[in-house]
């Protein structure tokens, strides 16, 4: 009886035992989510989904693969169809729920899409990968010792004023997040609550009953962070986050540090002939030194116009956008400084780039990286490298040509002109069809053509776009002392909110790099068909060509942003909106006048790169005129291409192609340095003793 009273005691309490574990497991799994996979449209990059909730305990949390999605967002927007995601949701609790999801890529463009996205994160992890973080250099991880409390919901465009009615705090209180500190009040009546974003000490920005931020005081317009109301200090510094909560990081990048490394090197074995050489780079380019009997085709100041023309493109509008917004007013200091270093580095590429051209006889020319990477090396014993890296050069210079050189630029063109001209809208095809027409135009007539039209081209998108840009700081130029002091301050002691320094100290050598493509070796294929004798003179011609991308159209764009107070738009990705708002607060038919010059820019950027990724084709196809023609048809579909369909990977990956370009280029430029620096002193002789030939124009005049 005993023994039967023990073994039902123990059955019971087995029994007990997993009845009470499948209630705890019950009340785990109470946490159910659901998700709702919406692929609205075929265009790409629309992906959206939803995520439902149902049981454990609320406040939920949602973690989104996806960094730009915040934490407190049920739903995510701007996926990519047919790419794995994921989004982890966790309740008060502490239970959690991941789920991994996909978006079904339906169209074309989509599944296309897709499928190029890996090769695109592929290159962009060579490109940008940090090697300095990678061996434990620095920590990449950006920290900050203070939380500045904004005006809630503020915007760099509002027309409102504010004041602050009351601190509800006392200074030096330690506060925790989410404690209400202020309250503040608008021009309208409308009072605004300010709660505490962070936990620490509130340190005030603004005295009780002061103005706070006036849209129409400059002063406010101009300076970082005027609408900024108290600054919480944190006991220890914090980490900054995405808004996904991923910890934020500064990179790097090799590919930026790639390209100032050469062109920091080249300054100074060259003896800073970006310095020494400018005077004469102008004189060349106004044709002192033009001798019409020259071998080549084109004179020195359409080579440079040719070469100017590719690069003076969107990134010098959009690009500067989108580096100001995120690195602040501090990043155009790096960027006009990383210009100048450039202008030694287009200096070289160019001199060699005409150094080992190759005439035909019947005068069509053949020159740039590819002939000076395989015969330059080969006279060096380097006959295997150097065939290796002038093909790698040339099979991405075909793909550059077609992408980043092409496609993205009708791309932009047309959303751009679209925007200024409704009756566009939809009309994508037709738009290539009529952009193909120009550029064939153009570019069926060769290199002579092409160098006609920049010629003409260059000067007029230049005056149009830097009238533009003084008329807008003409407008506020009693901005000037604030302006440069933001840039200064911005520079050398930069808002944490901004990445800090080393944060907007690449952001801005990233963006100058970028612009000019020196060290890309794309400008040395323009400067081959140059008539000269003496190579060195197009190396001197081509200093002028960073100077005047970078050091003058790119701070031209970030001074229109900076002086109207566009700088403080968060995001960075408007690109031509937001500079194109920045015109339009002055006046209001000024986007206009930038839509045309965008048109310009992408119009002389594209033909000049046909003929870049032309030169890389004949190289790797033969230089037969009907292998010409086979590309000339090839780039003028893609031309039409660009505008008429969304290939998003497609476009980031040939965009990537011209930066992947200078691997090939400065290793061989890096070999040969020693041999430009005795032609460079060769030449500065023969200047100096009256040895070159001068044009009668200016003989006479003189």
């Amino acid at each position: 009886m005993v023994k039967n009273s023990w073994l039902l005691t123990s059955l019971f309490l087995i029994l007990t035992l997993i009845v009470n574990a499948q209630n705890e497991e019950k009340k785990a799994s109470d946490l159910e989510v659901s998700l709702k996979l919406i692929n609205p449209t075929q265009e790409i990059n629309d992906g959206e989904t939803r995520v439902k909730v149902q049981g454990g305990q609320p406040p939920y949390q949602f973690k989104w693969s996806k960094q730009s999605v915040a934490l407190d967002s049920k739903k995510a927007q701007g996926l990519i169809e047919g790419l794995d995601y994921s989004v982890t949701v966790t309740d008060s609790e502490g239970n959690t729920v991941k789920k991994d999801f996909s978006i079904k890529a339906n169209s074309i463009t989509e599944i296309f899409n897709s499928k190029v996205q890996p090769a695109v994160d592929f290159l962009g992890n060579i490109l940008f990968w940090d090697p300095f973080a990678a061996i434990g250099i620095y920590d990449p991880v950006v920290y900050t010792d203070q939380k500045e409390i904004p005006i809630p919901s503020w915007d760099a465009t509002t027309n409102n004023s504010y004041s602050l009615a009351k601190w509800l705090v006392k200074e030096g209180t330690s506060v925790s997040e989410g404690d209400k500190i202020a309250v503040v009040q608008s021009d309208a009546g409308e009072e605004i609550d300010v709660y505490s974003d962070a936990s620490g000490q509130v340190s005030y920005l603004v005295k009780e009953g002061g103005e706070i931020f006036d849209p129409n005081d400059k002063e406010d317009v101009i300076e970082q962070n005027a609408h900024m109301i108290a600054q919480v200090k944190y006991d220890d510094p914090q980490p900054l986050h995405h808004p996904n909560g991923d910890v934020r990081k500064n990179a790097i990048p090799f590919i930026v540090i790639w390209l100032i490394l050469g062109s920091i090197f080249f300054t100074l074995r060259l003896g800073f002939v970006n310095i020494r050489g400018f005077k004469h780079s102008i004189q060349l380019a106004k044709g002192k030194f033009d001798n019409p009997d020259a071998p080549g085709t084109i004179t020195h100041f359409q080579a440079m116009a040719t070469a100017v023309s590719a690069t003076v493109g969107l990134g010098n509008i959009a690009g500067v956008a989108v580096a100001i917004s995120l690195g602040g007013a501090g990043a155009t200091f790096w960027m006009f400084t990383a210009g100048f270093f450039a202008m030694s580095l287009k200096f070289t590429e160019c001199t060699l780039g005409v150094k080992y051209r190759k005439i035909n006889e019947d005068g069509r020319i053949f020159g740039g990286p590819m002939n000076y990477l395989r015969y330059g090396l080969e006279k060096r014993n380097m006959k295997g490298l150097g065939k290796f890296l002038a093909g790698l050069f040339a099979v991405l210079g075909v793909g550059a040509s077609f992408g980043g050189g092409n496609m993205i630029q009708s791309n932009q063109a047309f959303k751009i002109v679209s925007e200024q001209l409704p009756f566009l809208e939809g009309q994508g095809f037709w738009f290539g069809i009529v952009f193909a027409l120009l550029v064939g135009a153009v570019i069926l007539g060769g290199i002579n053509s092409i160098a006609r039209v920049t010629g003409k081209v260059v000067p007029v998108m230049a005056i149009i776009y830097i009238l533009g840009c003084a008329v807008v700081i003409g407008v506020n130029i009693e901005n000037i002392g604030g302006a440069f002091s933001a840039i200064y301050n911005g520079a050398l002691s930069a808002s944490a909110m901004k990445g800090g320094f080393i944060g907007v100290l690449i952001i801005g050598l990233q963006r100058a790099a970028f612009s000019s493509e020196a060290g890309v070796g794309s400008a040395a294929i323009a400067h081959s068909a140059t008539k000269t004798e003496n190579p060195i003179a197009d190396g001197f011609t081509s200093l002028v060509e960073p100077f005047i991308d970078t050091m003058v159209v790119c701070t031209m764009t970030a001074l229109v942003l900076i002086f109207t107070g566009m700088h403080e738009v968060d995001g960075g990705m408007q690109g031509v909106e937001l500079t194109a708002d920045a015109f339009g607060s002055v006046i209001s038919w000024f986007p206009a006048v930038l839509a045309l010059a965008v048109f310009l820019f992408a119009f002389s950027t594209m033909v000049s790169w046909s003929y870049y990724g032309m030169r890389s084709w004949t190289y790797l196809f033969g230089q037969s005129k009907k292998s010409e023609i086979i590309y000339k048809v090839l780039f003028l579909l893609f031309v039409v291409v660009g505008a008429s369909v969304s290939l998003g990977a497609v476009l980031s990956f040939s965009d990537m192609m011209i930066l992947a370009m200078s691997f090939p280029n400065i290793i061989g430029l890096y070999i040969m340095s020693s041999e430009v620096r005795g032609d460079m002193n060769v030449y500065w002789q023969k200047l100096k003793n009256g040895e070159l030939f001068i044009n009668p124009k200016f003989r006479d005049a003189a």
